[in-house]
């Protein structure tokens, strides 16, 4: 499963339901991780992939897993993306969140 950390404010607006979309810069890193989550191809961005968000990079941060379907184009300002730049858009269609890890 694709592990992406992120900021509280994103989290806590996913987690809430608030935001629906998470974005991801145009690079060859992140375009590598989604053709594999995507078994090898980027075509047909309605299939659905599970993903899990983390607060942070430690095993330890709260984390949630989402169901989530790909897209490029551009975001909204609100929800993180800066004016008229495209992004791999990671539509967020259904998310479960996981158990706190106790320390």
């Amino acid at each position: 499963m694709l592990i992406l950390p992120i900021k509280k404010k994103w989290y806590d607006m996913i987690l809430s339901g608030e935001k629906k979309e998470e974005y991801r810069e145009l690079k060859p890193y992140y375009q590598k991780r989604f053709v594999h989550l995507w078994q090898g191809s980027l075509i047909g961005f309605d299939a659905k992939r599970k993903v899990m968000f983390r607060n942070g990079y430690s095993k330890k941060s709260p984390s949630l897993i989402a169901t989530v379907s790909l897209d490029i184009g551009t975001g909204k300002t609100e929800w993180g993306a800066d004016e008229g730049k495209n992004y791999y858009i990671l539509k967020i269609c259904d998310i479960e969140p996981q158990a706190e890890s106790e320390g």
